[in-house]
This record gives C-alpha cells, sequence and structure tokens, in this order.
C-alpha cells in the first residue's frame, strides 16, 4: 500500500511539472471541463468509495485550498481523520451480527430420524433425508447425517 502511495505521489509531481509547460488559456479550459464532470458525477453518484491512498492525496492537497473552497470537496482532513478513527473502532469493537447460530433441531424430527434409521438400518442418511422430505417436511441431508452420527 505504501508503494501505491508512493507511485501515486510521482505521477502527480511529474503532472504538476508538466503543467508548468501550458498555456494559461489551456488549463483555465481544463479545469473548467473538470468542474462541470464533477457536477455531472455528484448528480450521478451517491457515495464514492476512494481508496486510502486518494483520501490520503486530497486531503494533503486539501490544505492548500482555502477554507471556503474545502468545503465542495467530498473528502477533507477532517473527514480523513473521522474514517481512520472509524475504522479503527471497528476492527477494535466486534459484535456478533447475528443471533447466536442455527436453531435447534426440533425433538419430533430427530425422533423421526432415529426410528427410519432403526427401522431401516440398510437406509443411508440421504434416503432418510428423502424420505422424510416426501412426508412433506424439510430437513437437509447434513442435519440427518448429524442426528445419526
Amino acid at each position: 500500500m505504501a508503494l501505491r502511495l508512493l507511485y501515486l505521489i510521482v505521477l502527480r509531481t511529474f503532472s504538476w511539472i508538466a503543467l508548468l509547460v501550458r498555456s494559461q488559456a489551456s488549463k483555465d479550459a481544463e479545469i473548467l471541463v473538470l468542474r462541470h464532470q464533477l457536477a455531472v458525477l455528484r448528480r450521478q453518484v451517491a457515495a464514492p468509495h476512494p481508496s486510502w491512498a486518494d483520501r490520503a492525496i486530497i486531503s494533503a492537497l486539501a490544505r492548500l485550498l482555502p477554507q471556503r473552497r474545502r468545503c465542495d470537496l467530498f473528502i477533507t482532513p477532517r473527514t480523513l481523520l473521522l474514517r481512520w478513527h472509524a475504522d479503527l473502532v471497528k476492527r477494535r469493537w466486534t459484535y456478533p451480527k447475528h443471533g447466536p447460530g442455527r436453531p435447534p433441531i426440533r425433538p419430533t424430527i430427530r425422533a423421526l430420524v432415529l426410528r427410519l434409521a432403526a427401522e431401516n438400518s440398510d437406509w443411508g442418511y440421504r434416503r432418510i433425508a428423502g424420505q422424510i422430505a416426501s412426508l412433506g417436511r424439510k430437513v437437509s441431508r447434513a442435519t440427518v447425517w448429524a442426528i445419526l452420527k
């Protein structure tokens, strides 16, 4: 990741050096085109997802802008710090996203599986699961295998 950030910094530095050679009218035209493209993209995209390297570069460059121009950016130095803190909290404090696990197997299903296995000793777990399905109950082959195990 650090290599990517270094690559982006070198790339931007060379592009800024190339800007020194261009005329002022060319630069103004490019700024107008880029502003219009940005306005169009802001209307279409709900929430951009830049990488951490993009956030770092935009945040560093935003410090060079006047305070009134920073409010137009979707990433500011303040939001970069807030994102870093949110990621830290997300990694540190994790809670289970749902309940404690699968619901327990019903005793009636368990009794039916054991009864079918006892009465038909040559049946495997797949056949028992098929027979239970033909009775109108849904039970997976893995559940039948777990009960018989």
